[in-house]
């Protein structure tokens, strides 16, 4: 994969009541692809706890300050089954989460799903994991939260011995097998690449040397991601990892024109330096009119900007 800066959306796959139906959601997503939009990306929740004021503590794996959008019977997409619906009615777009609870899918089946949807959507499949922040989730999957760093680390060690290896072998405290087969193989080469979502600390940064493609930086490394890329390339050279080539993504920061709309030129006046600093890919949320053919022309201009300022030929 190229180290080009991308752009990259977040679609709205959760609502706080019964949408009464999700073509919208696939809409936007068509919308992207044909816009030349690079990569859009969903969230994860399997289920709800109703503590969700713990959302805003950092030391859990929340945000400070951090409000959940949706109360406990807010309607939440699974991601990967999203993205299988998207996958067959879009063409180039990458198709990633943003980030997906790993650990809470048993590590076999989810090597699986995940081999299965980037073989039939052409190897376009990025997976953001992290350990998530809810009690309740892991609970209800019957494991235990306060070892989900480690249960996160087991489940990509499985995923990946299963995409790589024609005849596997795996043990751990956990689990043992051997002489194991799993066809279809992931259709990128090495398996589906591992985007890892965290701070800066011991454990994050020997996940992302050993699993990691890229980073989706949290916290206050998400906050100020030149300092924090700077750091973070230090820490993986001193864990043994080269941070050549690290991807990173970010927040692209919008400016809003008097209007109310973005103030495409302001906005993308921060991109040449966020791409220096070493973010791959910028993602941002856009308000588009309802109307799909406005929609389009709207999100193409946004992303012919985007790539001039990046450096890049303007879509076809």
């Amino acid at each position: 994969m190229s180290t080009t800066t991308q752009l990259s959306i977040g679609l709205t796959s959760y609502a706080a009541e019964d949408p009464g139906g999700w073509e919208p959601l696939l809409e936007q997503a068509r919308i992207a692809d044909q816009a030349g939009v690079d990569r859009l990306v969903l969230s994860d929740h399997v289920v709800f706890g109703e503590r969700l004021e713990e959302y805003g503590r950092p030391e859990i794996g929340g945000a400070a300050g951090g409000k959940q959008p949706t109360g406990p019977d807010g309607h939440w997409l699974e991601p990967l089954t999203t993205l299988s619906v998207i996958a067959g009615t879009t063409g180039q777009i990458r198709l990633g989460t943003n980030i997906l609870i790993a650990a809470l899918r048993r590590p076999a089946v989810l090597a699986k799903s995940a081999a299965t949807l980037d073989v039939l959507s052409g190897g376009r499949l990025d997976l953001g994991v992290g350990v998530g922040w809810q009690r309740e989730e892991y609970d209800a999957a019957g494991l235990d939260f306060d070892e989900r760093g480690r249960l996160l680390d087991h489940t990509l060690e499985v995923c990946q011995t299963l995409w790589r290896e024609q005849r596997a072998a795996y043990d751990s405290p956990e689990l043992h097998f051997e002489a194991t087969h799993m066809m279809p193989k992931p259709l990128q080469p090495g398996g589906v690449p591992i985007w890892v979502s965290g701070t800066i600390n011991a454990r994050v940064v020997r996940r992302l040397a050993r699993f990691g493609s890229g980073w989706i930086p949290w916290g206050p490394a998400a906050a100020d991601p030149v300092s924090g890329i700077a750091e973070m390339r230090d820490r993986l050279a001193e864990a043994g990892r080269d941070p050549a080539g690290l991807q990173v993504t970010g927040t692209l920061p919008l400016v809003r024109a008097s209007g109310g709309g973005i103030d495409l030129d302001r906005t993308m006046e921060a991109v040449p330096a966020l791409a220096d600093a070493g973010l791959t890919t910028l993602q941002g949320r856009f308000k588009l009119p309802d109307d799909p053919s406005a929609a389009r022309d709207e999100l193409r201009a946004i992303v012919t900007a985007f790539r001039v300022a990046a450096g890049r030929p303007a879509p076809a």
